[in-house]
């Protein structure tokens, strides 16, 4: 069992966690939220012995392993891929180093024959003789083929290695496994089986997991761990739970006149619906277990601060919004990203872009927006559509010493008073409005980015992979606003909870056309024949 009794962290005048006392019980998957700069990953490093607290300890029941997934990416390129996930379960594979220096011998001793029949039992008993092939089954789940499985870490693409270095975490089956934004640099299809093999951990595993992945949470976790203003606190069930429950909570508390019978009837009645919804989820053993736990006690208004983003049209578009005919790019080693882009948006749609390449996206986008030249094809906006643009790189933004004041005021009409409260809006208050844009972190520019979007008041809004960098609450916040957005929509994205609920259209960017559909995302993934059409698409 992991425990942690008593910790707390004090980096300077700040105090990040205090008097923390927690019990992880087995057979459960913690999911850990938190505001950026709360303290996750750090809570994650005191669990692994990366940081020591200033109190307390964190005790582990002897003979149990923990693994981490660490993002030390270069720290194995010496070693061959298959070593490095098999370093994972690090008894074994001492003990396979031992075996193999003890019969490279010349001659053994008498000594040394007694000490090969103890490692050839331990051997046996750690289930040595399937490890290879455990291993091997394990890289090629997350994406590793065979043919790299023997190759030098060194010989890796970097998002491959960040496959491996997963595996390595995973291997063994550990008591206790601590994830670190573990769905980083994943496809759909290896994030969906990640999905599955956390949701059917057996008895005797213990996951701790930081993930801004809404979708994975509400799929791995059966518990949540809420660590808000150096507190950090439990509850049961996963991060959807979480946020109705609290804003169910946080809505009765603001109702003075609602009676303390007809608050717990509420309550009771939103777990009942609630248990019925998870029920039918395809992750049986996990859900199960959070059912069992679900409590109305545990139910109180969250303390977070959600940024007010609200998007308003300052005219109604007419029919014609965007006609593209014919487009192609290519990018700068003059591979094809997309080639024969033709489409027509409608007045009202949301529609999400998607591509197995990243950069084809973000080059459509550049093209409507005027900062980029088609390789071919042409685009015509409707004359009522005023667009509004958040690009995935957005350096060339902050490059001054400006105040956010002065900064934001560029961008559309309004005295001082007025852009401070849009500020205040996206969280920024008091003297921190006179911060310099260009020391600000990547949330934080992120959310002056969307404060800029906000004074355009535009009728149409081009996202580009709009969730990097923000936290929970300003995803959730984000999400929330553009379900309820009367204008159009064109984004990326590779949040499946942000693309299930935001869009009603889905086009795929290939090298060889598109794929044009209107329908769900869960529908739209999980499709045989347009997973055949996508084969022939993507083919070479």
């Amino acid at each position: 069992m992991l425990q942690v009794t008593n910790v707390g962290l004090r980096f300077g005048d700040k105090e990040l966690f205090k008097d923390v006392n927690l019990k992880f019980t087995k057979g459960n998957c913690y999911g850990i939220i938190g505001a950026n700069g709360a303290g996750k990953s750090t809570f994650l490093k005191i669990l692994a012995g990366d940081i020591e607290a200033n109190t307390g300890s964190v005790s582990i029941t002897e003979k149990e392993r923990m693994s981490v997934l660490r993002q030390d990416h270069f720290k194995y390129d010496d070693y061959s891929v298959m070593d490095t996930v098999l370093m994972g379960h690090q008894p074994l594979w001492e003990n396979m180093k031992e075996r193999e220096r003890l019969y490279s011998k010349p001659e053994m001793t008498e000594e040394d024959g007694n000490k090969a029949a103890d490692l050839e039992l331990k051997f046996a008993e750690m289930n040595g003789w399937e490890a290879e092939s455990d291993a091997a089954q394990l890289l090629q789940n997350l994406g590793i083929k065979e043919n790299l499985h023997q190759k030098q870490m060194a010989e890796l693409a970097n998002n491959e290695k960040v496959r491996v270095m997963l595996a390595k975490a995973l291997f063994g089956h550990p008591e206790n496994l601590l994830l670190d934004e573990p769905t980083n640099d994943l496809d759909l299809d290896t994030v969906e089986w990640l999905e599955d093999y956390l949701s059917e951990i057996d008895e005797r595993q213990t996951v701790l997991v930081v993930s801004h992945d809404r979708h994975f949470l509400d799929s791995v976790s059966t518990q949540t761990i809420d660590i808000d203003f150096g507190k950090v606190t439990v509850f049961s069930g996963n991060y959807s739970f979480w946020y109705m429950s609290s804003q169910l909570a946080l809505r009765q508390a603001q109702n003075q006149r609602m009676k303390a019978e007809e608050k717990k009837k509420q309550l009771e009645e939103f777990i009942r619906r609630f248990s019925a919804n998870v029920a039918k989820s395809k992750q049986t053993t996990s859900r199960k277990k959070m059912l069992e736990k679900l409590n109305v006690e545990e139910i109180r208004p969250s303390s977070r601060k959600y940024p007010g983003i609200i998007f308003q049209m300052e005219r109604e578009p007419g029919n014609q919004i965007l006609e593209v005919e014919g487009l192609k790019a290519t990018d700068n080693d003059g591979n094809v990203l997309f080639d024969n882009v033709s489409f027509n948006i409608e007045k009202g749609q949301k529609v999400v872009f998607l591509s197995r390449n990243p950069k084809a996206m973000t080059a459509l986008f550049e093209i409507v927006n005027g900062n980029k030249e088609a390789d071919a094809g042409t685009f015509k906006w409707g004359i009522t559509i005023t667009t509004a643009y958040l690009p995935l790189d957005n350096t060339e933004y902050f490059q001054s010493d400006m105040n956010l004041v002065d900064w934001l005021s560029q961008y559309g009409p309004g005295n001082e008073v007025q852009m401070k409260a849009y500020l205040g809006r996206m969280l920024f208050s008091g003297e921190e409005v006179m911060k310099k844009v260009n020391v600000l972190s990547g949330g934080e520019k992120m959310r002056c980015m969307i404060a800029r979007m906000q004074l355009r008041n535009a009728n149409c809004l081009i996202l580009d992979t709009p969730t990097n960098h923000l936290d929970l609450e300003s995803i959730q916040a984000f999400n929330n606003n553009l379900t309820s957005f009367k204008g159009n929509i064109i984004f990326s994205s590779h949040d499946h909870e942000f693309i299930e609920t935001v869009a009603d259209r889905i086009i795929e960017l290939t090298p060889n056309g598109i794929i044009d559909k209107l329908m769900s995302y869960d529908e739209y993934i999980h499709d045989e024949q347009i997973k055949e059409l996508k084969a022939k698409l993507y083919a070479e």
